[in-house]
């Protein structure tokens, strides 16, 4: 592959983490610290809000901001996308030209020849549709995606940067929950509804403690199995017998047979530009099944948005690799990657080790992956081991911001 000479572009997209900064970071030290980076890259800007920043041409040069080290150990752990995110979808290529003829001319304008997008499933969409236009008009550019999203259920990598450390916030989260409700003697059931709409990872989280002798929900239910309100009944009643305070998970992408939402009741119906229905609700409407069906007290709780911004609680393994594959972004672009996605590959889980990859992004965008069918248990109510073997190594590691005050110092543009 022949040497390509030029500036760089890197964008964030879709929902924040509390570890798409720490890629951000990756990239920026590959740029600025690689042989790859340095000979081949220029300059390196950041675009503001996504794809939007592109187009309204809203770029900041990198290198000089972060020229201090300390800016970059702020950044590593500052949670959200410090650049701005946005969800803009991309036209067809067909019926949207005009789109794709304005971003070729701000790259030929600003002399861009590499193009690293940070984002989920959707934002990988956009890496797709901009490698295949740029290579109809034979203008040479290395366009990579770097995955980015909580809910894990990007195909092809072994996992997402920002999962490990959403699913330390939600393990620890749920034992504290735990422990908050068994102080009383008066029977009680607490929901606990935990993002993911299509894939229930994040809510496997949840489950982790049982097999490291911590706490664990009376029962945890997944996007991936039918939800009947006579199995979770049942299950309800089952652990009232047990004890009096009763825990429950839930993913809010449950659904019933039919294909309905659990709490699709509870929602306006609105979708967003990719076509995702807004989500959030099934605890309230099982909360408000139990009170009918039970006559307890019973409470519902949903972990929202601190899910993905909990950075006081990140996963010194969320974040180390994803500092390392903004990196390896870089020196693949530098030696010839385009039209790809970057991806971890697990080599071991004891010991834990994944290795720097990346594949085509076409046969990756719009896809999900789902929970294993070996990772739920017998009676879809829970985890398996393999599924605890699996998350565990993600979470390991405590990594904290800087405190100043008694209040954690994040970095803004």
């Amino acid at each position: 592959m022949n040497k390509l000479i030029g500036n760089a572009v890197v964008g964030q997209s879709g929902g924040p983490t509390s570890a798409i900064n720490a890629t951000l970071v990756g990239v920026i030290q590959g740029v600025m610290k690689t042989d790859e980076g340095k000979e081949c890259i220029k300059t390196l800007y950041g675009m503001k809000h996504g794809i939007e920043g592109l187009l309204s041409e809203d770029l900041i040069s990198l290198k000089e901001i972060f020229e201090d080290e300390k800016n970059l150990t702020t950044l590593k752990h500052t949670p959200a996308a410090a650049l701005g995110s946005c969800r803009k979808k991309l036209p067809d290529l067909e019926s949207g030209i005009d789109t794709y003829e304005k971003i070729l001319e701000i790259f030929k304008k600003y002399d861009i020849r590499y193009f690293f997008y940070i984002g989920g499933n959707d934002s990988m969409d956009t890496v797709a549709k901009l490698s295949r236009f740029m290579a109809s008009r034979n203008y040479e550019m290395r366009i990579l995606g770097i995955p980015k999203t909580i809910d894990n259920d990007l195909v092809a990598t072994d996992h997402t940067p920002g999962y490990g450390t959403a699913a330390k916030f939600i393990a620890t989260t749920i034992q504290e929950v735990i422990r908050d409700c068994a102080v009383y003697r008066i029977p009680a059931v607490t929901i606990v509804e935990i993002m993911g709409r299509n894939a229930g990872w994040l809510a496997a989280a949840a489950d982790v403690g049982k097999y490291v002798g911590a706490a664990s929900p009376d029962a945890t239910y997944f996007p991936e199995r039918d939800f009947d309100m006579d199995s979770f009944y049942a299950d309800v009643e089952a652990a009232l017998a047990k004890h009096p305070n009763v825990v429950i998970a839930v993913s809010e992408g449950i659904k019933f047979a039919d294909g309905r939402y659990v709490g699709e009741g509870q929602q306006s119906g609105a979708v967003d530009v990719f076509g995702h229905k807004y989500l959030s609700g099934a605890a309230k409407v099982l909360e408000n099944a139990v009170k009918e069906k039970f006559g307890c007290k019973v409470r519902s709780i949903e972990l929202s948005l601190p899910q993905r911004c909990a950075a006081h609680l990140g996963s010194k393994t969320d974040l180390d690799e994803s500092v390392e594959l903004g990196q390896a972004a870089v020196v693949a672009a530098a030696e010839g990657a385009n039209g790809e996605m970057m991806l971890y590959r697990r080599v071991s889980s004891n010991p834990y080790k994944c290795e720097f990859a990346h594949s085509d992004v076409s046969s990756i965008a719009n896809e999900v992956k789902a929970l294993s069918d070996e990772f739920i248990n017998d009676t879809a109510n829970g985890i398996t081991k393999e599924c605890a073997e699996y998350i565990l190594p993600l979470i390991e590691g405590e990594a904290y911001p800087e405190y100043k005050n008694g209040i954690p110092s994040f970095f803004i543009f």
